[in-house]
């Protein structure tokens, strides 16, 4: 029914920041802390911009429960990202003080924004890797298959991921 509650869902969220990377990565922790309660992180890994050059990033992949439905937790997200100073006046690839992408929200497919699954999982290393790390036998729901069994069969650039000891959890 209209304004039936949403169940509560895995939500799995990618983070990337390379302008004051360890500030930004920190607060968007604290800040879905405080609105979702536990998050699960991956390792942190620095890697290499894409598309464009400048510094490199820092990206993990943190999982939460939430009840919020795709285009709320967007929002949610969006608001997050703005508190950082996040410009998206900008090229679509140049630094930024945080990204914050919603990766899959439970098994929800989704053609309109947001996407779900985010079609970037099997697309780029820094988003495929810490998830497969965080959540390897999560089913992708139109694949069919593991994030551990998509990351062993990665076909994409690799590109240099580089754990960064110290900092799995930012918060």
């Amino acid at each position: 029914m209209a304004g039936d509650p949403e169940p509560v869902r895995r939500a799995w969220v990618s983070i990337g920041s390379n302008v004051a990377p360890e500030r930004h990565v920190a607060a968007a922790l604290a800040a879905l802390e405080r609105r979702f309660g536990p998050v699960e992180t991956s390792t942190v890994y620095r890697s290499a911009p894409v598309g464009f050059e400048g510094a490199d990033f820092l990206n993990l992949v943190a999982a939460f429960d939430t009840d919020l439905s795709a285009p709320d937790l967007q929002a949610v997200l969006r608001r997050i990202e703005e508190a950082a100073g996040r410009d998206r006046s900008g090229p679509r690839f140049g630094p930024r003080t945080l990204d914050l992408d919603l990766l899959l929200l439970g098994r929800e497919i989704r053609a309109t924004d947001p996407q779900l699954p985010r079609d970037e999982i099997t697309r780029h290393a820094f988003v495929l890797r810490p998830l497969a790390e965080l959540a390897p036998d999560l089913v992708h729901p139109v694949l069919g298959r593991t994030m551990a069994e998509l990351w062993g069969r990665f076909s994409g650039d690799p590109g240099r991921l580089v754990p960064v000891p110290g900092l799995r959890r930012l918060s």
